[in-house]
């Protein structure tokens, strides 16, 4: 049986729960499609590190204003989320733009255009023997 600590848990569940406070309780309407993809939780679950992407968001500046949000709506989704989690210590949120999707999207782009360029060198290679 897997080790599951019990801080992976809390932070799955705030993962949980701060996915759906930002879709259904977060109303500034330059926000877009926030999806919270992964909760780091501290071992003393003081600190919450909470990594976010946002559909159609290419541009550098429209994440920092989107991290700006939601780093100016913390103490707001920390209030809610001690409502809806029984906790002593509710953590600080400290939200971090999550490039790890993007970045696979780049490789996955690169190991494509190498895998048409080998077919179509070793199709020219057998049209030449």
């Amino acid at each position: 049986m897997a080790d599951y600590s019990r801080t992976q848990r809390v932070a799955d569940q705030i993962q949980r729960e701060l996915a759906s406070l930002i879709q259904l309780e977060m109303k500034d309407p330059r926000l877009g499609m926030v999806t919270v993809s992964a909760v780091d939780l501290s071992r003393d679950m003081s600190y919450a590190d909470v990594f976010v992407t946002v559909l159609e968001q290419e541009d550098k500046a429209e994440r920092e204003q989107t991290l700006a949000i939601l780093t100016k709506g913390a103490g707001f989704l920390r209030s809610r989320l001690a409502h809806l989690i029984k906790l002593r210590i509710i953590p600080t949120l400290r939200f971090h733009y999550d490039e790890s999707i993007s970045r696979g999207q780049h490789l996955s782009a690169l190991i494509d255009k190498a895998v048409s360029e080998d077919r179509q060198r070793s199709d020219r290679e057998a049209e030449d023997n």
